[in-house]
This record gives structure tokens, sequence and C-alpha cells, in this order.
């Protein structure tokens, strides 16, 4: 039997400190629903969520294949038992195997957008339900959820993207002392995995039980009057929609207040969660909606036609209209010239020229 690999120690990690806290929290509450790592090749996202999973109790991480199906993923029917046994038996999928660990996917928003939402949707609730092959059958499924992606090849539809917990973005260049610190550390572990591993054992084994102690701590946090107020305030500010980002803000602020061995959540632990929250939620002011306190007012109908033939001709129906002394459709101006023809043409919109005869001279 092959030996596994050894994993690169989460103590050991240099740098990318918004991208390790979030892991941590999701770690103590894996209810808040995954996290999305995005940031360019080589950033430490998969680095990071090994040395994760090395942290939990299970210690299992699960990689989900780019290529995978949905039988692969929550399971089905275990063909061998029908036929040789003649029985109806559950076959687990890869969120079984995940249950307690990490479920890591790689280039997640390359992936089926089906199984992106299957895979929210155990994230969020923690149990996986299957109804398939004559199959009714549910099982825990309580996974911390990584996926990352790479903007460059593309984005992950807005439905799914506000369904994902926290959204850390990497920064695409780092500073010069965090480079040559990383590299330092990768190299040393690549030259003696066992000493690199002996020398950060303790750093390890202390968090790794603080995420334990954290846990059985979490659901003795209440969440007060003021902590709900403040998440609102920041939620409502961020012109975010719906009430999922308010959720996962005191899930995770909760989190962090039991991975700092205190029994309340302050102000501070909710400031410290909301850019990871709103940072893939947030709209700009002005899209979708009119300013905070501020209600546009309806236009009437001839409002919104003179708008339109404003933008396409350089003036409006409305405009027209109102001159009494814009000339009317067949008819000459009351204070017509004999030079009238070689004024400049006024633009008129298209959708306003109608044939008119031309003019016959008067028979004397």
């Amino acid at each position: 039997m092959t030996q596994p690999l050894p994993v690169f120690p989460f103590t050991a990690l240099v740098g990318q400190d918004a991208l390790r806290q979030a892991l941590l929290w999701l770690a103590v509450d894996p209810r808040i629903g995954g996290v999305l790592l995005s940031g360019p090749r080589g950033s430490a996202k998969t680095t990071s969520a090994r040395a994760l999973a090395d942290l939990l109790p299970t210690g299992r991480f699960v990689n989900l294949p780019l290529g995978a199906t949905e039988e692969q993923l929550v399971g089905t029917l275990d063909l061998d038992a029908a036929l040789a046994e003649q029985r109806v038996q559950f076959r687990e999928g890869l969120l079984a195997r995940a249950h307690g660990g990490v479920l890591y996917v790689d280039e997640v928003n390359l992936l089926p957008d089906a199984l992106v939402d299957l895979l929210l949707d155990v994230s969020a609730s923690g149990v996986n339900h299957v109804e398939r092959d004559g199959i009714s059958h549910s099982h825990p499924a309580q996974i911390a959820l990584i996926g990352t992606m790479n903007p460059e090849e593309g984005e992950l539809r807005p439905q799914l993207l506000d369904r994902f917990g926290l959204c850390v973005s990497l920064g695409d260049t780092l500073a010069l002392e965090t480079r040559q610190a990383i590299v330092r550390a990768r190299l040393a572990f690549d030259a003696d995995p066992p000493g690199f591993l002996a020398r950060e054992a303790d750093a390890t084994a202390q968090l790794a039980a603080q995420i334990t102690a954290a846990r059985e701590r979490l659901d003795a946090i209440p969440f007060s009057e003021a902590n709900h107020a403040t998440v609102a305030d920041l939620c409502h500010a961020a012109q975010v929609e719906g009430v999922r980002a308010d959720l996962v803000m005191l899930r995770a602020a909760r989190a962090r207040a039991a991975l700092a061995a205190r029994n309340a959540i302050d102000d501070e632990d909710i400031h410290a969660v909301a850019e990871p929250v709103l940072a893939h939620r947030r709209r700009e002011q002005g899209e979708g909606q009119a300013p905070s306190g501020q209600n546009p007012e309806p236009q009437t109908q001839e409002q919104t036609q003179g708008q339109a033939l404003n933008d396409h001709a350089g003036q409006t129906q409305g405009q027209a209209l109102d001159d009494p002394g814009t000339q009317t459709q067949g008819q000459a101006p009351d204070n017509a010239t004999d030079d009238w023809g070689a004024m400049p043409p006024q633009p008129v919109p298209i959708a306003g020229v109608k044939a008119v005869r031309p003019l016959q001279p008067k028979k004397p």
C-alpha cells in the first residue's frame, strides 16, 4: 500500500491572510456555505485547502474532478448487490466520503451548473438527499466546501456566485519579502518533509485543538439584537439581494468569536468577516435600483417617448409638440418666407416621418 504524500502544514503558510482566515472560519462552521477562492495560478489555493483538511478530526480531503457525474457525487444504486443478491443497497458517493472533511473543487467555474447548485445545497444543509434509481436515501454530509477559480477562464453565474458563503479574491502580485518567504518555506519542505513537519508539529496540534474547541463552543454563542442590527446595516448599505448575506455574516462572525475562545460576538468580529461575505454580492450605486432613500419619479408616456426620440435624433417629440413655432406635418409655418427651403435640414426621427405630397403652385 502506497504511503500518502506529506501535506504542507497550514501553520507554515506565508501571506494570504484573508484566505487563511476564511478557511479557518469554514473549518469551525461548515454551515457558512463554502469558500470560493478566486485568483491566478500558483497562489496556494490547492495547498491551503489540503492543509486545512489535515487540521480536521477526520483529515479527509476529497477532490471532485471536473468530469464527475451526478451519481458519482451523490451516490447511486449498488448494482453488484442488486444483481447478485436481488436487494436494494445504496452506494455512497463523494459527498458521503467527504463527510467531516474538505470537499475540494478546482476550477469550479468550469463545472456544470447543476452540480455546483447541488454542491451548494448540501454544503448549506449538511445533508445529502438522494432520490434516484428507485432509491430514497439521506445521509449526513457536513462538508467544508472549497471551490477555486481563475477569473481569466470564466466567471460563475451570479445565482451560483451568491450561494457561496465567502469569497476571497487573491491578488495577482505579492510583496517582494512575501515572495521570498513563500519560496524559502516551500523549498525547505520539499528538501526534508519529515523534518519540516516535525518543526511545525506543535503549532499544527495547537491549531487543530483550537478548531475542535471552537466547534464545541459554537452553538452556545448567541446572536444579540446589536449583532443583528450591525449586520443588517452593513448588508443594506451594500445593497445585497435577499438575506443570505446576513445569515452568512452572522455565522462567520460567530465562528471567528468561537475560534478566539470568546462567548459573545462583538462588532470587530462582524466587520472582520464583512468583506469576504459582501465581496461577491455587493451592488454598485444605481445598479438595478435608486440610491438609498430616493425613489425615482415615474415618467409619463410623453416623457418616455420624448427621451427616446431625443437620444435617436437630437430632438424629442415632446419638444416638437410644445414649441408653438414648430411646423406641423403638411402645413407651412405662418411666418414662412421665400427662402424657407434654404434652411439647414433639422434632424427628424425616422419613426415620425410620413409621406407628404409636394406643394403645388396655386392656379392663377
